[in-house]
């Protein structure tokens, strides 16, 4: 890895700042004081910086319990964004992995690993994402069938011309349907809901692919996921 690099991911340093640091001779590699931001280093290297060692944060992966009321952005608009939620080192490293509008809970995925993140949203991958909906008004068997085809066929949204993917969908009682899509269009669930005659009232996402919300985790709280659960993607 360039030294560079290294500083401004070791650091609060932005690339640039690390350039000017280094040109300043203020960064040791192994006691020696190295001016190119080129410089190839590794974590085994005694990196400083005034003399204090650095050490770099390497990839995170957390599993949050969102909670309704918070964006999925890194800059918000109209809301607090699930970022603040976080109190790890460099949190401005770290990014949501696809999102959830406000008002749905659930699971979310955070990290600060781009490729990792592209193999999970990655519509090639088909990776299925189910969510828990409270309905408005109650839903009859007879009808859930018929609704389980449609979904199964794919439903045209408004706006759009291309039916979605095959979806899932099974009534677990009468106010409440758990939905399986394997896209991440704009308020997917809500728009497939809305087209079919349904009005959602609470909307919560239970599983990525293999993975599920940690029932421990109460709404705002995350954890790191374990070495299984990322190889899961």
């Amino acid at each position: 890895m360039r030294l560079d690099r290294y500083l401004s991911e070791a650091t609060e340093l932005t690339r640039s700042q690390a350039k000017r640091v280094l040109r300043l001779e203020e960064v040791t590699v192994n006691g020696e004081p190295v001016k190119d931001g080129a410089r190839q280093v590794s974590d085994e290297d005694d990196i400083r910086w005034q003399e204090e060692p650095i050490t770099r944060v390497g990839w995170r992966y957390l599993m949050m319990h969102k909670p309704v009321g918070v964006e999925c952005s890194l800059r918000p608009t109209h809301y607090p964004s699930v970022m603040e939620l976080i109190e790890i080192p460099q949190r401005e490293r770290l990014h949501p992995v696809g999102r959830l509008d406000v008002e749905t809970s659930g699971l979310l995925l955070i990290t600060d690993d781009g490729q990792w993140t592209h193999r999970v949203t990655s519509p090639n991958r088909a990776c299925l994402k189910r969510y828990r909906a409270t309905l408005e008004a109650p839903l009859s068997d007879n009808v859930a069938r018929r609704l389980k085809k449609r979904f199964e066929a794919g439903i045209v949204l408004q706006g759009e011309e291309q039916a979605t993917r095959p979806a899932t969908f099974e009534r677990l009682a009468d106010h409440e349907v758990v939905i399986g899509v394997t896209e991440g269009r704009y308020h997917q669930v809500r728009r497939m809901t809305a087209a079919v005659g349904l009005s959602i009232v609470t909307l919560h996402r239970e599983s990525i692919g293999a993975l599920s919300l940690d029932a421990d985790l109460e709404p705002g709280e995350c954890r790191f996921l374990t070495a299984e659960e990322i190889a899961s993607f």
